[in-house]
């Protein structure tokens, strides 16, 4: 392990002042940083620790719900807030790692997770996101995890957060903080797709900080999350869906589904949602939009299977918000 600095931050200011130094680095729960520190993925010089910044409250603002970025997972997940107004929300962090991982990791560390392709965690197998201009080993080699939406000649690896897969479905904005102000976007257009630079995962500029997330009023919301994996315990989704209605008078008003675990960042299945509004919640609509879950993906050797998969659960989501599981 390299030499480095240890800084504890005491306010955001502060933090941000400190970041302004080459190869600095935050750190609040550390749950996936301290794994890639360790696989050499990461060595900063100055290890910022913001764990004790006053960025934790979960409250209403504006008529929607504002975020701390350093609020704890299972802190938001219980929140009675959550749990009425969002339950995709508090199911998709249920979702996500094991309970002990849930009480540590905060929602600015899960937005931020690196991925978990196999290429990119180990330090022997080519990766464009660890060593640009290594190449994608996944391209052409195991790709069964691997995106079918979003990914390119340089990477094909899928974005890892259930948390951010259910805040693209309600449309949640993510504030950053930085020493020229504040600026919010789309959480959307925060996850940048892999292109000329697949080693960076955000638009977050160097010394800025994740300080919170807003989420829109719940309003008339109906909404599930549904992940489908490989084991039932700690893993990651081979594939899930976020979706989140707007019912009224018997039709579909609104319409946004996520996926998760088949994109190189959460996947918005847009012509879903097209077939969805101003339509009746009924069997025959929720299986005509499920079947354009797939539209537009470009499968890899060993991940076709998603295809389908996608269709059945974003199907069995929709259901859910009827109320038919």
């Amino acid at each position: 392990m390299n030499p480095f600095v240890y800084r504890r931050a005491i306010d955001p200011r502060g933090a941000i002042d400190m970041a302004a130094r080459p190869d600095a680095c935050f750190i609040a729960g550390g749950t996936d940083f301290m794994q890639l520190w360790k696989a050499g993925i990461s060595a900063p010089n100055l290890l910022i620790d913001i764990s004790r910044l006053p960025l934790t409250a979960v409250e209403r603002h504006d008529g929607g719900l504002r975020i701390g970025a350093l609020a704890r997972m299972s802190d938001v997940a219980d929140h009675p807030e959550v749990r009425n107004s969002y339950p995709v929300l508090a199911q998709a962090l249920l979702a996500s790692a094991s309970p002990q991982i849930r009480n540590v990791a905060t929602i600015g560390g899960n937005l931020l997770q690196r991925t978990r392709c196999l290429y990119f965690r180990s330090g022997s197998l080519p990766c464009n996101k660890r060593e640009p201009g290594s190449g994608c080993g996944a391209r052409d080699g195991e790709n069964r995890l691997h995106a079918i939406f979003g990914a390119s000649a340089q990477c094909a690896a899928t974005h890892a957060s259930d948390l951010a897969v259910a805040l693209v479905a309600l449309g949640a904005r993510v504030l950053l903080a930085s020493q020229n102000g504040e600026r919010a976007l789309l959480l959307e257009d925060f996850f940048r797709l892999p292109e000329a630079q697949p080693e960076q995962d955000t638009v977050i500029a160097p010394g800025e900080l994740i300080a919170s997330i807003d989420v829109p009023a719940a309003g008339t919301w109906r909404s599930y999350y549904l992940k489908v994996r490989d084991r039932a315990s700690f893993e990651f989704a081979v594939v899930s869906a976020a979706v989140v209605l707007d019912l009224a008078d018997d039709r579909i008003r609104t319409a946004r589904i996520a996926a998760g675990g088949v994109g190189t960042r959460p996947w918005r299945l847009r012509g879903c949602e097209a077939a969805l509004i101003d339509a009746a919640p009924n069997a025959a609509t929720f299986e005509r939009a499920a079947r354009l879950a797939g539209e537009g993906a470009q499968p890899l050797r060993h991940n076709g299977f998603k295809m389908a998969l996608l269709e059945r659960t974003v199907l069995r989501a929709l259901q859910a918000v009827r109320g038919d599981l």
